[in-house]
């Protein structure tokens, strides 16, 4: 009770005192700190020992060139910049990192380093070469010039090859190429001379030359990824998109971060339908490059494809202005804002792709399509009209110029485009030409003899006004000039073509597909075979572009149309509802086929479907007319199917196999 009145006289508890055990008393104690102190004095002993030598910058140098010249340019860049900071002062180690940055095309970085490379005491003399290359990439193709001309003699073939570039990208490709042609006499084993000779075939469209020239850079310098890469594009020109991708993994091989055979590999495998691959490879040429804007509108491009239009709007705004005004990115930009109701800003995009590419059809039907929904039919009129005008317009572009008449009030214009549209096109497809006056056409090919561009164009309004031999001598006589231009040998099949001379046509077409086989290649290729009676050889063509190019929708539409002829109902339905599920249900064409596998596969009901729409989009055409017919007769409606027929035989009486259809049902 005392306790818990006054609680301040509660008894304190006794503390304990910590004592130390006798065995730890005295010299022991010492003997042990000694002990502790002594294993300390080791570990530090043994930690400077194995301490890594003080990083050597001429090593580092060293293996800066050697992987430099073994074509692993990131790596070289790496070892550069160790280099550097090991031995901030010594001038040549600023001069190799700012070369490693110009193999990788950096040309604002290569520009600081050769600063620093002078103010470390390097002597200006020996920089120009080098200048001159971070100019050109800078967009600076005078100063480019400027500093090319002040390269010592040692340099010369370098500052010869950037000569050479900043002329081309003046536009001065004669000059561009007769420099490097004397370079590479002069030096025939400069394999960097035969790859900037090659690319620049490449870009004038002489695919042969470049070919030419590729082939001799890879025998030269077989390990590089600059000319791995290059090659790559030949082969994809060449060969197709399959037939590539070894070349570009050969090169980033070598170098697994260099950023054109990055961009050019994803391209490829996106083109190829290889998606997700597409997707990793862009990610590492961001890793390469951040901000990479080639890596970038890949990423835009594929998730449009995807349908997340917000995300490739993003993504596309992020890699800014450089890409702008390239046609892709025109292009993309205007579907963008086109699947967002933004019609204006479409028009805007596509008013000036037609204005890069005026004779792309495909522009401008987009382009019209735009004017019309944003209020501006007259603008659409006037967009479409060299499309109208031909007799083997398509459905769509009638339809839409139709439409426009609708909305300008010539109620009358527009009824004539809906018939038209109904009917389908009325003739086989045409070399698509402006409708310049062979005069005026004739007028500027004289004021640029050497620009093939101008005779293309003469080609192309000679073969429009009819003149087919004027056309075929013309053409004889570019191809001549340039036998490894495509353009050239494809001028001379179309006028062949138009003179009916299909049997020769395949053989130029033929020889074009050689040298760059695309799809208007191919496409022309197979048409002409196929008119020449020579249906295994266009077969074959048709295979052997599929197998490059498996993504390719005309080859696909063509593959199912010969799969019907064939009675190869199964194949056909594969083949034809994989395009309808990639383009929708407004292709007539493919409805049609699609109606005649069904009926062929005694499934009635579905052909039925598949006719009716088709027949729905085009009832004035004889082949959807038809189709829906011999889906009616193959789901029991005689009389239907009786009527449909005799419609379609009557818009097109020399039509065999329609006439046999109508047999089959009497």
């Amino acid at each position: 009770m005392a306790d818990a009145r006054y609680p301040m006289l509660r008894r304190r508890k006794r503390r304990r005192r910590l004592t130390m055990p006798a065995a730890l008393s005295g010299a022991r104690v010492r003997l042990l700190a000694i002990g502790l102190l002594c294993l300390i004095v080791v570990g530090v002993g043994v930690a400077l020992a194995l301490r890594p030598p003080k990083p050597d910058a001429r090593r580092l140098l060293a293996d800066s060139l050697a992987t430099l010249d073994a074509g692993n340019y990131s790596a070289a860049r790496t070892n550069a910049q160790a280099a550097v900071t090991a031995q901030p002062d010594w001038g040549l180690a600023h001069a190799v990192l700012a070369r490693a940055y110009l193999e990788l095309g950096d040309g604002l970085a290569a520009d600081a380093e050769l600063s620093r490379a002078q103010d470390a005491g390097l002597p200006a003399e020996r920089l120009h070469q080098l200048q001159a290359h971070a100019d050109l990439l800078q967009g600076d193709p005078d100063g480019a010039l400027d500093e090319a001309a002040q390269a010592l003699p040692r340099y010369a073939g370098y500052a010869a090859r950037i000569s050479a570039r900043a002329l081309a990208a003046q536009g001065n490709v004669v000059d561009a190429r007769a420099r490097l042609e004397a370079l590479i006499g002069g030096a025939p084993g400069d394999a960097a001379a035969w790859t900037d000779l090659g690319r620049l075939r490449l870009t004038t469209g002489d695919v042969g030359g470049a070919a030419l020239a590729a082939a001799r850079a890879v025998a030269l310098a077989p390990r590089d990824p600059a000319i791995l890469t290059l090659q790559g594009e030949v082969i994809r020109s060449r060969y197709g998109l399959i037939a590539a991708l070894p070349w570009f993994e050969a090169a980033l091989a070598r170098d697994a971060y260099y950023h054109p055979a990055l961009i050019e590999y994803a391209a490829t495998l996106g083109d190829a339908g290889r998606s997700a691959d597409m997707l990793a490879v862009t990610r590492r040429a961001l890793l390469a490059r951040p901000g990479s804007p080639q890596a970038l509108y890949l990423q835009a491009a594929l998730a449009a494809r995807a349908s997340r239009i917000d995300l490739a709007r993003s993504l596309l705004r992020a890699a800014g202005g450089t890409i702008n005004g390239l046609p892709g990115a025109l292009l993309l930009s205007g579907s963008l804002d086109y699947a967002q109701g933004k019609f204006e800003q479409a028009a805007a995009s596509w008013r000036q792709l037609v204005g890069l590419q005026p004779l792309n059809i495909v522009a401008r039907q987009l382009l019209g399509a735009a004017l019309l929904r944003s209020g501006d039919p007259r603008g659409a009129l006037d967009t479409l009209r060299p499309i109208g005008l031909r007799p083997d317009a398509d459905v769509y572009s009638l339809t839409l110029i139709a439409r426009a008449f609708d909305a300008v009030g010539d109620a009358g214009s527009a009824a004539s485009f809906r018939d038209r549209a109904a009917a389908g096109p009325v003739a086989p497809a045409s070399v698509f030409a402006t409708d310049t006056a062979i005069g005026a056409l004739m007028a500027d090919a004289a004021t640029a003899p050497g620009d093939p561009t101008y005779v293309l164009g003469v080609i192309r309004g000679q073969i429009a006004a009819g003149d087919t031999a004027g056309a075929i001598a013309r053409a004889r006589s570019l191809a001549g000039v340039a036998p490894g231009a495509p353009a050239a040998q494809l001028a001379l099949g179309d006028a062949l073509v138009a003179a009916g001379r299909y049997a020769e046509a395949a053989g130029v077409f033929a020889q074009a597909a050689d040298l760059s086989f695309d799809e208007p290649t191919m496409l022309r290729l197979v048409d002409a075979r196929s008119r020449a009676g020579r249906a295994e050889d266009a077969a074959a063509a048709l295979a052997l572009y599929l197998s490059q190019n498996p993504q390719s929708l005309a080859g696909q539409r063509v593959l199912g149309h010969w799969q019907v002829a064939s009675g190869d109902w199964d194949s056909a339905i594969e083949t034809l509802e994989g395009i309808r599920r990639r383009v929708g249900n407004q292709d007539g064409a493919v409805l049609a086929d699609l109606a005649l596998a069904y009926a062929g596969s005694d499934d009635g009901a579905i052909a039925v479907r598949y006719g009716r729409a088709a027949y729905g989009l085009s009832p004035m055409h004889a082949a959807a007319a038809d189709a829906y017919g011999v889906a009616l007769a193959a789901n029991g409606d005689e009389e239907g199917a009786r009527q449909l027929l005799v419609k379609a035989n009557r818009l097109a009486p020399g039509d065999a196999a329609i006439a046999g259809h109508l047999r089959q049902l009497r």
